[in-house]
């Protein structure tokens, strides 16, 4: 898949990667393959905006449960960029490292288990039990159940465009 770059994309998509630009931020391989589709691309970027920056889910939580999608799904690309992210906002280096295998793991308390464990089901069975998604709602209200499931689904989906398109990390 080609990358479209700021002169290619479309007027709307060069508005915002200029604005990327601006704000010190680099335009990721992601959202130049994305901007082939203006329509999709501005409403995929919208929602991803929404979870990461404007969401009710505490954000070590919610950067757990999009670094195990990433692992599921054996997306490098979705795993690199957020392993950063998730230690900025105080994920361990210790829990990242234990992701793969976090059950067998001493490294999460309750509350990351169950988030993890919803995750998990979420991501490969869709359907989750009964007892997870009660584990889950002590956790969070109904508003973070319905944005924790939808950023198990959203990063789902950007593990699959990454991995189907070929989208390749970045030139450091």
């Amino acid at each position: 898949m080609s990358l479209l770059d700021k002169e290619q994309a479309s007027p709307e998509f060069r508005e915002r990667f200029q604005k990327m630009e601006e704000g010190g931020h680099r335009v990721l391989n992601l959202f130049k393959a994305m901007a082939h589709s203006p329509q999709v691309g501005r409403r995929f970027l919208g929602l991803g905006n929404a979870i990461l920056f404007k969401g009710v889910v505490p954000p070590t939580l919610r950067e757990l449960a999009i670094l195990r999608v990433g692992h599921i799904n054996q997306a490098n690309y979705e795993w690199t960029q957020h392993v950063p992210i998730a230690l900025r906002v105080g994920v361990r280096q210790e829990q990242i490292d234990a992701l793969p295998e976090w059950e067998k793991s001493g490294e999460f308390d309750e509350t990351e288990q169950a988030i993890l464990r919803y995750t998990d089901e979420e991501t490969l069975n869709i359907r989750v039990r009964d007892e997870t998604f009660a584990a889950v709602r002590t956790i969070l209200t109904e508003e973070g159940v319905v944005e924790l499931t939808t950023t198990i689904g959203y990063y789902g989906m950007v593990c699959r465009i990454l991995e189907a398109l070929q989208v390749e990390l970045e030139q450091s």
